[in-house]
């Protein structure tokens, strides 16, 4: 038997510490789950450290008579020559950070966690370090909170609106199962990837944009400057009769000239009626299923999902969280409301006592290669890595989804502007070649 301490989670939200008996940690997991109590951090202790930490304050009892009266000497001292420096206070709105800085944050957290370090000692190492610049001061807002028995994920809400809803519940998860680095070092390769694939599109969309300015620009000669000069001369030349095209172009010119400002609010009170709507806690999970209807964009927003729901599940499982449990976490880090709705069918489900897998099929909105991969896990008894097979597969099926993104815009661009300029062109030529033949006729 080994010796665990252990700081957790109370269902009323008060945080409560002590030392427990378990084989192995899963052990501890499951007696802290039986007791309603859901972990935040669990750390194996032996029985010699145990009688360390016991002669220590015995010793620290002992001297601490004889060190008072300096020590309140020392403090008086410095008291008079250097202020007393208090909790720092947070801004308003909270300290926003560079996504460049959550990347950085998160990486330097989730290498020192791994290395063996508590979170507040990390915190505090953070908080030290120089260049950091915006983090040294978000770190140490962080340090005070959870000092004060908050939970981490708490305090990063409190501390910086920059950790989104997601990156708050990753840590939780994270939290829970003990297993807090993990989550971390997950969560910044996932914040890498969402970063290079934004520089990507940046970088891609340079050229395309300068095509789409250009076209712009010509469209607007073309209906300002040319259409009004060939109109004229058709009118002088074939009886003053507009056909085909060129009737069609002068008839939007003259029409947005003349109604260019309603176009514009009308635009602008569609732009914030939708924003009103699609903001609308009843219409969110439409709006959310809408979007992955949409080509290629509903692909890679169902492979996110399905990638970022096995590894927090399978990282979840391996450290000894209840199965039920670790669904729960996994649909509060979910911000799909479609999806979060069919997790709670599983979470029902699975509730209920059916396995895993049968309600996955039981929902419906699971592909079946996934159902299948979590199915043989189930039969052999390793869930957890089955669920990382899974998220491997699926991550690759993001991969391939962004790459076919990323190829189509060029071509796409290119097409439509070149139907754009060249049916006005082709317009105009036709209506210069009209104009010629009925003046030689």
């Amino acid at each position: 038997m080994a010796l665990f301490l252990y700081k957790a989670l109370a269902g009323d939200g008060a945080v409560t510490s002590g030392e427990l008996t378990a084989q192995d940690r899963s052990e501890a997991i499951r007696v802290l789950d039986k007791r309603g109590l859901q972990p935040v951090s669990l750390k194996e202790k032996s029985a010699a450290t145990h009688k360390d930490n016991k002669l220590k304050k015995q010793k620290q009892a002992k001297s601490g008579a004889k060190g008072e009266t300096k020590a309140s000497t020392k403090t008086s001292t410095k008291a008079a020559t250097k202020p007393q420096t208090g909790k720092q206070e947070i801004p308003a709105g909270g300290v926003k950070l560079k996504r460049q800085e959550v990347i950085l944050f998160t990486e330097e957290l989730s290498e020192m966690l791994g290395a063996g370090l508590q979170l507040e000692p990390a915190l505090r190492s953070m908080e030290s370090r120089q260049e950091l610049g915006s983090l040294k001061e978000v770190s140490q807002s962080i340090r005070q909170i959870v000092r004060d028995g908050s939970p981490f994920s708490s305090a990063l809400q409190k501390v910086s609106p920059s950790f989104d809803q997601l990156y708050c519940s990753l840590a939780a998860a994270g939290e829970a199962s003990g297993a807090l680095d993990t989550i971390l070092k997950r969560q910044t390769q996932y914040l890498k990837t969402v970063a290079e694939l934004r520089s990507k599109i940046i970088l891609a969309m340079i050229y395309p944009a300068f095509l789409v300015a250009t076209g712009v620009l010509v469209a607007v000669v073309v209906v300002t400057v040319l259409v009004p000069q060939l109109t004229a001369l058709m009118q002088s030349t074939s009886g003053g009769e507009l056909e085909g095209g060129l009737a069609l172009i002068v008839g939007i010119s003259d029409f947005m000239k003349e109604w260019w400002l309603v176009i514009i609010l009308v635009l602008v009170a569609a732009g914030l009626f939708f924003k009103v709507w699609k903001n609308d806690e009843r219409n969110r999970p439409t709006w959310d299923k809408a979007k992955l209807d949409i080509p290629l964009y509903g692909d890679v927003q169902s492979s996110r999902f399905y990638v970022q729901l096995l590894e927090t599940m399978a990282n979840l499982v391996a450290n000894g969280m209840p199965l039920l449990r670790s669904l729960e976490l996994c649909r509060d880090a979910t911000l799909n409301e479609y999806f979060r709705e069919n997790m709670n069918k599983v979470i029902d489900l699975v509730g209920d006592g059916r396995s895993l897998s049968r309600s996955l099929i039981r929902v419906g909105i699971f592909p079946s290669l996934l159902v299948d991969m979590v199915a043989v896990g189930e039969q052999t008894g390793q869930i957890d890595s089955a669920l990382r097979r899974a998220a491997d597969r699926y991550d690759k099926e993001l991969n391939k989804s962004l790459q076919a993104i990323m190829a189509l815009i060029m071509p796409v661009i290119l097409i439509c502007m070149s139907v754009l300029v060249g049916g006005m062109v082709y317009i105009m030529i036709n209506a210069i070649l009209d104009s010629v033949s009925s003046v030689g006729g």
